[in-house]
């Protein structure tokens, strides 16, 4: 399973939310691409990155930080928030990031959606947040009456080939990922998906890596040192 050790990006800093509440914010570094160098370091093989910014204003706000980050830790990225046009996906792809989420944008402009899979292909991933089952939208500040599954099967139609799907309840509260719904997704649509949020040990880890999932994202844990840089690669490689 490959795990993706998670770096938000908000006023040009590391932080994490609770629940995804813009209100409850916490840096955890200062220095981005010192953090991503030192997830690189520590034996990181792929880095989500989340422009929180960019996912308010539907810009690539920090991109230029981004980049610095994608060279400092010499390894693929995956980079979300906020990317809601063609041109958006032309620019993070040109300038050397590896794959790019689309979160909002699926739901509210399929036509752009149809166009980055038809383009890109395997480089395009679609981010799935959802709070009681239903996708949320707009920085996670407006929910929809569009259900989870609902929304996957359609990427799947779309040819969509990874999904990240994020627990709104369960993101930045180390209780643990939502296996009930990852194993719901699993039921339903035959592609790539990477399980995000509550993930709070390295028990976690192991749980969703043996239920056959593509991969899973660390942040919180990895930050507060509930989770290793050690566990990381060790389960990524199934050594337990």
């Amino acid at each position: 399973m490959q795990i993706f050790p998670a770096i938000d990006l908000k006023n040009g800093q590391c932080v994490r939310l609770f629940q995804g509440d813009f209100s409850k914010k916490m840096i955890v570094n200062e220095d981005p691409i010192a953090q991503a160098k030192a997830f690189a370091t520590g034996g990181a093989t792929y880095l989500h990155i989340v422009d929180l910014d960019g996912a308010l204003e539907g810009r690539p706000v920090n991109l230029e930080i981004i980049q610095k980050m994608k060279e400092a830790a010499t390894v693929p990225v995956q980079v979300g928030g906020g990317i809601r046009s063609l041109a958006q996906v032309d620019y993070y792809l040109d300038s050397g990031i590896d794959r790019v989420i689309i979160g909002s944008a699926a739901l509210t402009n399929p036509d752009f959606l149809h166009a980055a899979v038809q383009k890109y292909g395997p480089k395009i991933a679609v981010g799935i947040d959802a709070k009681n089952g239903y996708v949320a939208t707009s920085g996670w500040l407006e929910v929809s009456q569009v259900n989870y599954l609902d929304l996957a099967k359609q990427m799947e139609k779309v040819g969509v080939e990874t999904i990240i799907y994020t627990d709104i309840s369960r993101d930045g509260t180390l209780t643990g990922p939502n296996l009930e719904q990852m194993a719901a997704l699993q039921k339903h649509v035959n592609i790539h998906l990477i399980a995000s949020g509550g993930v709070s040990s390295r028990a976690d880890l192991e749980t969703l890596s043996q239920l056959g999932l593509y991969g899973a994202i660390a942040g919180k844990a990895l930050y507060n040192g509930h989770i290793s840089m050690s566990d990381v690669t060790e389960v990524e490689n199934h050594a337990y």
